[in-house]
């Protein structure tokens, strides 16, 4: 069927109810998973101190925990950081943070294949893990980033049971957030929430140097 100017109005108006039917069919797709989220959200009534860990081998666990800092902070919430392994690069994150009251413990010793020494080393490790126990006992403080923590367990740095005494002691409404690259299974284990960063492309493997106000 055609109309006067030769326009095929059958062919429009299957068109039309065509993507009427894709529509209707989109808005069914959308309540049905509304419906979902929102009971998944009614049966969500725990609140409690979490427990996350962020690792894998690829880029932006600690930029995530920062993240995680932030928002905590931007919440009216207070947070404490402790740093190990690269506490000798400037940090961008802490300069921001201590400007909003984020007290910082930081190893400040380094990467290990730089200071090749152990014994000073696990020293620094030990000195800055008593700050983080005092933090984890510490009611006042809601969120407590434990920044490559994972290395000091994988290096034997800080023993395993310490860490796991002291998050399992803290206050029950304080959150902890561990980073790192291959966490141990106990601490995975005791985790409520586990996310893993996979490497699919990185820029140094190119040639390209770490740059401030992006990889650190």
């Amino acid at each position: 069927m055609t109309d006067n100017n030769g326009t095929n109005t059958k062919g429009v108006s299957n068109n039309a109810e065509n993507e009427q039917i894709r529509q209707q069919r989109h808005k069914q797709r959308q309540q049905k998973l509304q419906q979902q989220v929102q009971q998944g959200i009614a049966k969500a009534t725990v609140e409690k101190g979490l427990l996350l860990v962020i690792t894998g081998n690829g880029k932006g666990k600690s930029t995530s925990g920062f993240g995680t800092v932030a928002r905590a902070v931007g919440h009216g919430l207070k947070a404490g950081v402790v740093q190990f392994i690269k506490g000798s690069w400037e940090c961008g994150e802490r300069n921001l943070l201590e400007q909003h009251q984020v007290e910082f413990a930081v190893m400040a010793t380094g990467f290990t294949w730089d200071t090749q020494d152990k014994a000073a080393d696990i020293a620094a490790a030990e000195q800055v893990w008593a700050r983080a126990e005092q933090m984890l006992a510490d009611p006042a403080i809601d969120l407590v980033l434990l920044d490559e923590l994972t290395y000091m367990v994988s290096y034997h740095y800080i023993e395993l049971e310490q860490i796991v005494r002291a998050l399992q002691n803290r206050p029950s409404a304080q959150h902890v957030v561990i980073t790192g690259r291959s966490c141990h299974r106990t601490l995975i284990e005791m985790a409520d929430t586990v996310s893993e960063v996979q490497v699919v492309k990185h820029a140094f493997d190119a040639g390209i140097k770490a740059q401030r106000g992006l990889d650190w």
